[in-house]
């Protein structure tokens, strides 16, 4: 075993025992997680918000125990192989080890480290930039086409995991063309691979089609309620905090993609970085979309820095350079990670507005920053449902319906009483049971609308009552009320047919 792996597997172990550190014990599981930890039971080639790649990693937690320990185990896992291609890149650009050091670093301590608590395609759509870009830059190193195969099938598997990796594409194509890579263009082992990538993303997209494209009801959904929020400047300023360790590397990189000429190969990765900016932009994308962007640059930077030191002063700059990455980390590790009591927060909001960790997809703040919110309550609401659930003779005919997907996963994840909840939001609209007639119901619904759940639907049914509400002031779901409905005086499930077409039917 070499110097370098034996370096490679230290930053591989850091990497895990951080990832297992950052979240303090107060916390839960934040609502997209328990949504994706319930498409293991539903699995499907595509999902109404998410490709399927998610489900089958979900699937195989599932098989694993559905534990908290491999819930995060993966996401830590897809940053950990992140870190490894990143190292790759600096040993297919000839970096010395200082540069796969350095490299290394910037991307171990950068938003990352967040990103990769959370159980959601982010993790993976990081890892699949990364790789993407690793095989461009082994083809036009060597032209050989086994590259743009392996290209294809990286992007596939990316596409599968979250329909964000088009942007790297569509940045790709106007560096491609203002540079001499033009020349892949006329070559048919492009069109070959892309034909590659079709045919294994075809089940995807046969499923939109078969499901009239609901992807594009949630892009418009996203736009009305997120994207409309989203400023330019506010963009901006996240990408700058990203990577704030490793900025000097990223514009290092910048800088030598233009004028370093062992670059010059690879000079269409200078304007892949401005195009696809540019187009996050245009988009009004959110400012997390843009984070699998980095890391290639990091590496080109890094390599461009350890070259560019004279010998002579290498005992010097090489301290300095590592330390600028933990210096700003450690700062960083005071706001960023949810290792901090929502007590603590509340008290000391300062220095989490400084960083607009506050600011909500309202375009609002808040208390608690908007996934740490989400972490909070899921355990609390599912343990009162299934005490509710436990007090109805014949629960088997009782319907446990929420607001949110939220509410609706975490009830499914915790509950004890083999309650399926289900909801008309996101997925949930298409897994309904209705092989058996319901005649009780437990509604929870969503504080903002709560007030009117019992006018409107205790008509139906001869007994109605508030039997519980999520009581931690510091959760997003703060308020969110359960009532139980028994005895219905209607057909529940044609009810429940007439909201699902209803609620279909806005998406053609």
């Amino acid at each position: 075993m070499n110097k370098r792996t034996i370096l490679l597997l230290a930053f591989v172990l850091l990497k895990f025992i951080l990832q297992y550190q950052l979240v303090n014990p107060v916390y839960e599981l934040q609502r997209d997680e328990y949504l994706h930890l319930d498409q293991a039971n539903h699995l499907a080639w595509g999902y109404l918000s998410v490709p399927p790649f998610t489900s089958w990693i979900s699937y195989i937690i599932q098989l694993l125990g559905n534990t908290l320990f491999w819930i995060r185990f993966f996401p830590a896992l897809f940053g950990i192989l992140t870190i490894v291609m990143v190292w790759k890149t600096i040993t297919a650009l000839n970096g010395s080890t200082f540069a796969h050091i350095l490299g290394a670093t910037g991307v171990l301590l950068s938003t990352l480290l967040r990103l990769n608590i959370l159980y959601q395609p982010n993790a993976f759509d990081v890892l699949s930039w990364m790789t993407l870009y690793y095989c461009f830059i082994r083809y036009q190193q060597s032209e050989k086409s086994k590259w743009l195969y392996i290209g294809a099938v990286v992007f596939a598997l990316g596409f599968l995991n979250k329909y964000n990796i088009l942007f790297l594409v569509m940045g790709l194509i106007p560096a491609i063309l203002l540079t001499t890579q033009r020349k892949l263009l006329v070559r048919k082992e492009l069109y070959l691979s892309m034909l590659l990538a079709l045919v294994l993303i075809l089940p995807n997209l046969l499923w939109q089609y078969h499901n009239h494209f609901p992807v594009i009801h949630h892009m418009k959904e996203l736009n009305e309620r997120q994207l409309v929020h989203v400023k330019t400047s506010n963009f901006l300023k996240a990408q700058l905090l990203f990577y704030a360790g490793a900025l000097y590397m990223i514009l290092a990189a910048a800088w030598a993609l233009l004028r370093y000429k062992p670059f010059q190969p690879h000079r269409s990765f200078f304007w892949s970085l401005i195009s696809t900016l540019a187009i996050f932009i245009c988009f009004h994308a959110k400012d997390y979309y843009a984070i699998g962007l980095y890391p290639v640059y990091i590496a080109f930077g890094a390599v461009y820095l350890a070259d560019i030191i004279p010998v002579a002063q290498r005992k010097y700059w090489y301290p300095i350079t590592l330390l600028i990455p933990l210096l700003i980390s450690i700062r960083l590790f005071q706001v960023a990670f949810p290792n901090k009591t929502p007590e603590y927060i509340i008290a000391n909001p300062e220095q989490f507005k400084r960083f607009g960790m506050l600011r909500w997809e309202d375009g609002k703040d808040h208390t608690l920053p908007l996934d740490y919110a989400d972490m909070l309550g899921w355990k609390e609401l599912a343990h009162k449902v299934d005490s509710i659930y436990a007090t109805i003779p014949g629960n088997e005919e009782t319907l446990v319906l929420c607001d949110n997907y939220g509410q609706t996963g975490a009830i499914n994840y915790y509950t004890h009483k083999g309650i399926k909840a289900v909801s008309f939001n996101a997925d949930y609209i298409n897994w309904f049971d209705l092989s058996k007639q319901y005649r009780n119901l437990i509604r929870v619904k969503d504080y903002e609308s709560a007030h009117e759940e019992m006018a409107e639907t205790s008509p139906y049914f001869k007994t109605a009552q508030v039997a519980g509400q999520i009581e931690n002031k510091n959760a997003r779901e703060y308020g969110a009320t359960i009532f139980l409905f028994t005895g219905a005086t209607v057909n529940i499930n044609d009810k429940i047919k007439q909201e699902i077409a209803e609620t279909k039917s806005k998406w053609r």
